[in-house]
């Protein structure tokens, strides 16, 4: 269970950060399932880069994780929304 924790995590920060990156940029062009879903994608995979980064050993492992997923999923939904946005 403890290997799970940084992953879900990230997969929650993630979802909040994707959330609150679509809601800040007032994506109207993508709905909160897909933000959530991107958000939690993005989440996931900025915790991978900080992982691979080394980032781990300067912040608490879940701080860390938290911290990577909010960033990671915000980036990600911006990028989505911008792509979907664009018609």
């Amino acid at each position: 269970m403890e290997a799970l924790m940084p992953l879900i995590t990230q997969l929650i920060a993630g979802a909040i950060g994707g959330n609150a990156a679509g809601a800040a940029l007032k994506q109207q062009a993508v709905s909160v399932v897909v933000r959530t879903i991107v958000g939690a994608i993005g989440g996931v995979g900025g915790g991978f880069l900080v992982q691979m980064l080394g980032g781990e050993a300067a912040v608490a492992g879940l701080v860390s994780s938290a911290i990577s997923g909010l960033v990671g999923g915000g980036v990600l939904q911006a990028i989505v929304g911008a792509v979907l946005g664009r018609k």
